[in-house]
């Protein structure tokens, strides 16, 4: 993980200091100020790499560069899938799995990179809870893999393959007649283009229909109910970097619902919105 992130800490900063001075004329962050940010995240993240031998100097500097690539993100309003890959890397280094996983997170829905789901995955690996979907999930996650393991980029590309190939195919059929195997390849691209379709089209509706959030707090009980005194969900609390859809938001409340279906209430400050 740290060599990953050090590999590619020059380049992504280089990179979004010329994005964050075109932007902050727009924002609340003279360019000045924009530079300085940068500037000093970038010492700072090197300088945490390098304090190896001393680990409370290391989270001094990683505290340094969160914080300034924070200012960035929400005083200069600047939204970018690499700023929030440098922000993640600095939490998961700094012991901080839920803020990093939650990042990776706000990074892949932005623009989705091969290095964000590479440090998303082992920040993922790093979590305590461990949650099973149901068996009718696991089913259909095994008949229908390509929808539940593809990114949604790779499904619309090869959507775009496979409509492609079905077009030559018939074309070729319209001019030299139906033959066995151009009909069989119209009528197999021709299925494959309708199922990659529908699961682009459900994906996408899915992330614009429904919130997805991140636990940050190193533990948390969920409850039945919006009150504290309530009675708890589960019988262990959940902990940093389990994920969740967000059915429902209350004042000081979040009603989440876990990958394994269950469901409970927990406090808005012991996670973060995506």
């Amino acid at each position: 993980m740290q060599e990953i992130t050090n590999k590619k800490l020059s380049i992504v900063l280089y990179g979004l200091l010329l994005l964050a001075l075109a932007s902050a004329a727009h924002a609340d962050l003279p360019k000045e100020q924009a530079y300085s940010l940068f500037t000093q995240a970038n010492r700072f993240f090197k300088e945490a790499n390098s304090a190896t031998g001393d680990p409370d100097r290391a989270q001094s500097f990683y505290e340094k560069a969160i914080l300034n690539y924070e200012k960035i993100i929400n005083v200069g309003q600047i939204k970018n899938p690499m700023l929030y890959y440098n922000l993640a890397n600095a939490y998961f280094l700094k012991g901080n799995p839920g803020q990093a996983i939650l990042n990776y997170r706000r990074a892949e829905k932005i623009g989705p990179d091969r290095e964000i789901q590479k440090n998303l995955d082992f920040a993922r690996s790093k979590r305590v809870d461990i949650l099973k979907p149901k068996t009718e999930k696991r089913v259909l996650q095994t008949l229908f893999f390509w929808h539940y393991d593809f990114s949604l980029e790779t499904r619309f590309l090869l959507t775009c393959l496979f409509f492609a190939v079905g077009c030559i195919s018939l074309t070729v059929m319209i001019w030299f007649g139906r033959m066995a195997p151009t009909t069989a390849i119209t009528a197999v691209f021709g299925v494959l283009t309708v199922c990659f379709l529908i699961s682009v089209a459900l994906e996408t509706h899915r992330r614009s229909t429904t919130v997805c959030g991140v636990i940050t707090a190193r533990e948390v009980v969920a409850h039945q109910a919006d009150w504290q005194n309530s009675p708890p969900s589960f019988k262990d609390p959940l902990h940093e970097g389990t994920e969740f859809d967000l059915i429902e938001q209350r004042p000081g409340w979040l009603h989440i619902r876990l990958s394994d279906g269950s469901d409970g209430w927990i406090p808005d400050n012991a996670a973060g919105l995506i």
